[in-house]
């Protein structure tokens, strides 16, 4: 037989989680929205068990329904408030500037930047839970790390120029001279 439900959500909830409090950066909403995944996930758990990738159908679950109340105003994101980085003791490099930048971010951008880059997705992967193409990914995920670095002091990627106005080499790092 298939994966069981319990087992499934005792090892998949910690992810879950991080990767909601990484979309709304707030926990009572990230708990709410893995909450919500989880009850989706059981709810369809005769389909989401056969999945080849149960974590991928996870993921899928977790961005369309943070999308979706997103999109329907239903959850207050983290715009004006200050933010808890306890939640997710097993990454103590998050800081909360990136965190802060990142709620800057619209919220699908913010998804695409949180499932490529944090979670390690591929550039198809995250077209696919987004319902988006690969393009778009690449494109999306380019000008929301153009924002984040602007916001992080990382300078204007598309200048040439860094954070003191000092020449950049085409790898990002500073030119010489």
């Amino acid at each position: 037989m298939g994966l069981d439900f319990e087992e499934y959500a005792r090892g998949a909830q910690r992810r879950l989680y991080r990767t909601a409090y990484l979309l709304c950066g707030d926990p009572e909403n990230a708990r709410d929205l893995t909450q919500s995944t989880l009850a989706r996930l059981f709810q369809y758990w005769h389909r989401a068990s056969r999945a080849d990738n149960v974590d991928a159908y996870a993921c899928t679950v977790l961005t369309r329904l943070y999308l979706t109340e997103r999109r329907r105003g239903l959850r207050t994101l983290l715009a004006h408030r200050r933010i808890d980085p306890a939640p997710a003791p097993e990454r103590p490099e998050l800081r909360v500037t990136l965190l802060a930048a990142l709620a800057g971010l619209p919220p699908r951008a913010r998804a695409m930047v949180v499932l490529r880059y944090w979670d390690d997705l591929s550039v198809e992967t995250v077209a696919g839970l987004l319902g988006c193409s690969a393009s778009t990914v690449k494109s999306q995920c380019s000008r929301a790390l153009g924002r984040l670095r602007e916001q992080l002091g990382e300078g204007d990627s598309w200048s040439g120029r860094g954070a003191a106005g000092q020449p950049r080499n085409r790898c990002g790092g500073r030119a010489e001279g």
